[in-house]
């Protein structure tokens, strides 16, 4: 069941990568739709977010404003998706 849950977190990352790369950025709302919060951990998702960055991918928040590594850090899954500051 565990290798079923990594497979699609992978296809899931992968996907959003592709997508990201491709328009040079994502919402997190698109990634919180594609990763759900609980489906990664704290590091996972801090290696997804650097990684992102690191491709040049730039992570919008609800309003579109770009938000930094630091500002993602700082922040669990649901505050990112729903703080606006």
């Amino acid at each position: 069941m565990s290798t079923l849950k990594i497979g699609r977190s992978h296809k899931s990352r992968k996907a959003l990568f592709t997508r990201g790369i491709r328009r040079g950025f994502l919402t997190i709302a698109e990634i919180d739709e594609a990763l759900p919060p609980g489906s990664l951990t704290d590091a996972e998702r801090w290696l997804l977010f650097y990684s992102l960055h690191a491709a040049r991918v730039q992570v919008l928040d609800g309003e579109g404003q770009r938000l930094d590594l630091e500002e993602l850090r700082d922040s669990s899954p649901e505050e990112a998706s729903t703080d606006q500051s």
